[in-house]
């Protein structure tokens, strides 16, 4: 029903537009955004932003797509795009990103890998943000002339270490005591947008729950710091196992820095990522992260020098390497806060928009 409507929808637009020689409005690039407050809208609107700074009047962020004609337009994941490109204007020229998936998640998505095959010739652009995910287009087959990796980003002025005054004030604020040792996972890891109970396993809310365990069991004082929608499982998880636990919902994304500023230290324990946002988030706060081998971490974490990369997607791997942090001395700790600031300037948004515009969208709007 919702395709047919889909369908229906920009059918209306093509007919008016060639009934009244109409050829669009607005800037010549369109980022499709979701209307959900969520990652794809605020890749979107950051890269809009870095790009009107340097170039006025080039592109525009939508949540309608079906209106758009003879654009450049640039569709915020691989789903939006199989859902409306296939019934959009042939004047439009396409880009598409591309965060994560892979065959070996299940049916669904291997069914939609092959649907984003099938549609390659009407792209003319993919952009990745990691490196594995980038090989494995080109394994795919997908043109090396076609592919673009570009990091998503974050903003290191707003996202940066906090001075001890803001970390103690950050802890007061959201009820941290001052001798747990917080643990953040800052995510969507439930189906739907409700409670979550039924868990989104290629997530990791399981490996999440059962290293929060581990690390109990172990002696360690840990308190877990949750935000986003739908944590039922992971909040369930946790009561469980008689691990404490904070839970909040940024009303919007800036909220999430004083979430930052009270942590010791942040989890990545997805089985697949395009990023995720909390990895160059933590980072760029100066947050110790422990992360799976997914998404940009390898990208952007050296084992011991800028965080913790496990090898494999475990609890035992997640759990063993967090207590290695919790345990390294407070100057080795310092250390490694500062590499890990260093090392995600290359995702600042100054530098993801900026690539945009030059290895994107110039580009084609000079053929």
């Amino acid at each position: 029903m919702r395709e047919s409507r889909i369908a229906a929808c920009c059918l209306t637009w093509r007919l008016a537009a060639s009934t009244f020689n109409w050829r669009g409005e607005g800037a010549p690039v369109q980022f499709v955004i979701e209307q959900a407050d969520w990652a794809i809208r605020w890749v979107g609107e950051h890269v809009r932003d870095e790009i009107e700074a340097m170039a006025p009047g080039s592109i525009q962020t939508t949540t309608v797509p079906q209106r758009v004609v003879d654009r450049i337009v640039h569709f915020g994941s691989q789903y939006m795009w199989l859902t409306w490109g296939r019934h959009m204007s042939r004047s439009n020229r396409y880009v598409t990103s591309f965060f994560h998936g892979k065959p070996e998640d299940g049916p669904d998505v291997a069914r939609h890998i092959d649907a984003f095959l099938t549609s390659l010739p009407r792209l003319e652009k993919v952009v990745t943000a990691a490196g594995i995910v980038e090989q494995r287009l080109l394994d795919w087959g997908v043109p090396r002339g076609k592919l673009v990796r570009i990091p998503i980003g974050v903003d290191t002025k707003a996202f940066s270490p906090p001075t001890s005054q803001q970390r103690n004030d950050a802890r007061r604020r959201h009820g941290i005591p001052d001798h747990v040792w917080l643990v953040g996972s800052f995510q969507k890891d439930g189906v739907g947008w409700n409670d979550g109970m039924e868990p989104k396993l290629i997530k990791g809310p399981d490996i999440f729950v059962a290293s929060m365990a581990r690390l109990k069991a172990k002696g360690f004082p840990v308190m877990a710091f949750l935000t986003g929608p739908a944590r039922g499982y992971v909040k369930k998880g946790l009561e469980r196992h008689g691990i404490p636990y904070v839970h909040t919902y940024a009303s919007n994304h800036l909220d999430l820095v004083s979430c930052y500023h009270s942590l010791d230290l942040y989890l990545v324990t997805s089985r697949e990522e395009g990023g995720p946002m909390g990895l160059m988030e933590s980072m760029a706060c100066g947050i110790p992260v422990v992360s799976t081998p997914v998404g940009m971490a390898p990208d952007l974490i050296r084992n011991g020098e800028t965080g913790a990369l496990v090898s494999e997607c475990s609890t035992e791997a997640v759990a063993e390497s967090a207590q290695l942090i919790i345990e390294m001395p407070s100057t080795a700790l310092k250390r490694l806060s500062s590499q890990a600031r260093e090392a995600v300037g290359v995702a600042d948004w100054s530098v993801v928009g900026r690539d945009h515009w030059l290895k994107v969208y110039q580009p084609l709007l000079l053929k």
